[in-house]
């Protein structure tokens, strides 16, 4: 039976026609009652839709403290540090940052303090009851825009991932915009011609393709970063996704891009059957990413894949932890998940932009490449 964000999509488009992928999946994730994240239909591990690097256990919030409390000492040991959180789900990470931090660097802990940007009152209320304990410490903002300006880091896990995009395709004279349209009962694809500037602009920097070429372009990302470096007085951004560099995300090859729905673990056929029922997503563009970071006024700071910032991170926190234990065999198992190449080790990669930290490279990059000349930035 179709939920009721289904016949919400339906009577707007038989009202005003045809609507942009784009405002399709905003609805389907966004919506304030019924969207996918906003409504807490989304649920991680197991039991859920999909796995993240959170899923693994505590581990992942262990390593990250260790690099949180290396920027903190980089930022002269400021009185109060803030770990922003965008994307915090049900609150897992930030207990497990929060927890690591308090037995690993008791300074850095007393020093800091957690905010998390939540529109969703109902995740909202998860995240506070998983952080009780640090309730102190935690503030909640609705938007990025509500955030005072901080020094600090502001994290995100998987996130612009799930920012809207605008599906396009290429029909050998001209770029088109996907559309969602009604075929009866049915949501259907078709392609409308292109008439915002702003798209507009981001095709003409893409390569030559084939005629038939459908891809993403997230307009959304750019105007986060630069909201978000206008928050930032000094600190870090540090941005874990699945993506590519610019050159290897518009590969001629790619001819399909790297729109996804998932449910139950499984990619769904028909990305429009279940809006607010299933989790759409799209790969991360990092190059353009960066560079409007840095037109923003952050520096590249560090590039790498999840793999080589894992292992570097690990280097660190293994040695101070008793082998043999069962507690260091669960954190093995982790660490192994989070690192191998053939899980999360390579899909998954990790940028660093700063603001008046300075330029000494961080820990978790210690075996990354130059990163400019990874993202394809001259």
């Amino acid at each position: 039976m179709p939920g009721p964000l289904t016949e919400i999509l339906r009577d707007r488009i038989a009202a005003a026609g045809p609507i942009p992928f784009r405002d399709f999946m905003d609805a389907a994730l966004y919506h304030p009652e019924h969207g996918y994240y906003a409504s807490g239909r989304a649920r991680i591990g197991r039991g859920g839709d999909f796995f993240t690097s959170v899923s693994t256990g505590p581990l992942f919030g262990a390593l990250l403290a260790r690099q949180f409390a290396e920027m903190w000492t980089r930022l002269g040991e400021p009185a109060e540090f803030t770990i922003v959180e965008q994307g915090a789900h049900r609150g897992d990470f930030a207990r497990d940052v929060l927890t690591a931090l308090r037995a690993q660097s008791p300074s850095c802990f007393a020093a800091t303090r957690y905010a998390i940007i939540e529109p969703s009152d109902f995740l909202r209320a998860a995240q506070n009851e998983t952080l009780a304990e640090f309730a102190a410490r935690v503030r909640w903002f609705p938007t990025l825009d509500a955030l005072p300006p901080f020094t600090g880091v502001h994290f995100s896990n998987e996130l612009p991932d799930a920012f809207p995009v605008h599906a396009v395709a290429w029909d050998g004279g001209a770029w088109r915009e996907s559309h969602v349209a009604l075929d009866g009962d049915r949501f259907v694809f078709t392609d409308r011609a292109i008439t915002g500037t702003a798209l507009q602009n981001a095709l003409a920097q893409l390569p030559p393709v084939p005629a038939g070429y459908r891809t993403e372009i997230n307009l959304a990302a750019p105007a986060w970063i630069a909201a978000l470096a206008a928050r930032l007085t000094r600190g870090f951004v540090l941005v874990i996704d699945y993506g590519f560099s610019r050159a290897e995300y518009y590969r001629p090859e790619r001819t399909t891009g790297t729109l996804t729905g998932y449910a139950q673990h499984r990619r769904v056929d028909d990305l429009l059957a279940a809006p607010g029922a299933t989790d759409l997503t799209a790969h991360v563009d990092f190059t353009t990413l960066a560079e409007c970071a840095i037109a923003a006024g952050l520096r590249l700071a560090g590039f790498t894949d999840q793999h080589h910032f894992i292992v570097a991170l690990g280097a660190q926190h293994f040695p101070a932890h008793v082998p043999g234990t069962a507690a260091s065999q669960r954190e093995l198992r982790a660490f192994k998940t989070l690192m191998h190449p053939q899980m999360m080790g390579r899909s998954f990669h990790v940028l660093a932009l700063e603001k008046l930290a300075g330029p000494a490279l961080l820990a978790g990059f210690r075996f990354a490449r130059d990163p400019q000349a990874a993202l394809g930035i001259d």
